[in-house]
């Protein structure tokens, strides 16, 4: 199946997208759960 968008159109919208579970993210996770709160993740 041939891509819709250009090269530097599909660069930029993988650049937007953002990841889950980075460092900073595990760390304040850490934190909060360790201090009692108690949440699930919303995929």
């Amino acid at each position: 199946m041939a891509d819709v968008h250009s090269k530097e159109t599909r660069s930029y919208n993988m650049s937007r997208i953002r990841s889950k579970d980075t460092k900073p993210e595990m760390l304040v996770r850490k934190f909060l759960h360790k201090n009692g709160f108690r949440y699930g993740t919303l995929d």
